[in-house]
């Protein structure tokens, strides 16, 4: 089995892959003070859930955009499943082209994105990820990651309102019955929800501009299926498209990191 970790911002998620088969995934808080033991306290438990030991495990990756975190799961790897996890980054076989100024600046979770994307549907793409940040990636029909966009999480932008304001409160994130709000409460839902539909929108519109073409729109993130259902433009929602894109680089990689 291959245990693969997404290490995000504010949410780390877990799958295990039985060959091709994601078996089971889980998400846990982002916490640079946790320990390596702590959280792997925390994985024994989730594991004996689904009647997995650690022993089952052949091999590890990760794909972190939190350096602290990134040792973190090094250890717990090396210390608790007796593998020496590969880290996604400089110097690693990704099976697409980098075609940025400077390819180390992209992020894991883009780039593990981008190379689910492209072994899943092909390109062109445009994928969607909407996590902490909610970030656009552009992918060529030949495979080549092109670049792409970075905006605030809608989150992140709903916790910014609350924080930088007096008197409006917290909101839960679900479209309102109409754009027009009647009380505070759904005036703000709608402004977070229906603005991040038009950002979406907006920027798909013109990226397809600008690269010319039909590319595949892929969301992907926790907060995708919120948005995707209210738009014809984003054409696959896959929760654990970072998961697969990272199943897909160890399987590039994976001689000589089994043991």
């Amino acid at each position: 089995m291959l245990l693969a970790f997404d290490v995000g911002n504010t949410t780390i998620s877990i799958g295990i892959f039985d060959k091709e088969k994601l078996l089971a995934t889980w998400r846990l808080a982002s916490d640079a003070r946790r320990l390596p033991d702590e959280y792997a306290v925390l994985l024994s438990e989730l594991f004996h859930r689904k009647g997995i030991s650690f022993k089952d495990i052949e091999g590890v990756v990760i794909g972190s955009v939190v350096p602290p975190l990134t040792s973190t799961f090094e250890e717990l790897s090396r210390k608790y499943l007796g593998r020496e996890p590969l880290v996604v980054g400089a110097g690693v076989r990704t099976g697409i082209r980098i075609r940025v100024h400077n390819p180390r600046e992209v992020g894991a979770d883009r780039v593990a994105n981008s190379v689910a994307g492209f072994r899943l549907y092909g390109g062109p793409l445009i994928i969607v990820d909407f996590g902490t940040a909610t970030t656009f990636d552009v992918v060529s029909g030949e495979g080549d990651y092109l670049g792409g966009l970075i905006a605030p999480g809608i989150r992140v932008a709903a916790e910014a309102l609350f924080r930088a304001t007096a008197m409006l409160p917290r909101v839960e994130l679900s479209f309102p019955k109409q754009i027009i709000g009647r009380n505070t409460v759904d005036a703000i839902r709608s402004g977070l929800l229906y603005g991040y539909l038009g950002l979406v929108e907006g920027v798909v519109r013109r990226v397809k501009e600008e690269i010319g073409g039909e590319p595949r729109v892929i969301a992907t993130g926790g907060d995708a299926p919120l948005i995707a259902g209210k738009t014809d433009l984003i054409n696959h929602v896959e929760p654990d498209l970072t998961l697969i894109g990272l199943r897909f680089i160890y399987e590039l990689n994976a001689r000589g990191w089994e043991k």
